[in-house]
């Protein structure tokens, strides 16, 4: 589960990246930005998803404040 956390995160963070390449290089006349950040917003909420998803099989247990 760790591992598939840590791809997530690596996955938003170069989607994420490459939306302010994207910015940077096309000066806002291509939509490629904003697939970019599309991409990231769909990573994002799968991850949670999965996240919500083996709590509730119990793949990962919560462990509170301490």
């Amino acid at each position: 589960m760790k591992i598939l956390v840590a791809i997530a995160f690596i996955l938003i963070l170069s989607s994420l990246a490459s939306a302010l390449f994207f910015l940077m290089r096309d000066k806002g006349k291509s939509n490629r930005t904003v697939k970019a950040l599309a991409m990231r917003v769909g990573f994002s909420v799968t991850l949670f998803i999965l996240i919500l998803i083996a709590w509730r099989l119990g793949y990962i247990q919560p462990t509170g404040i301490r």
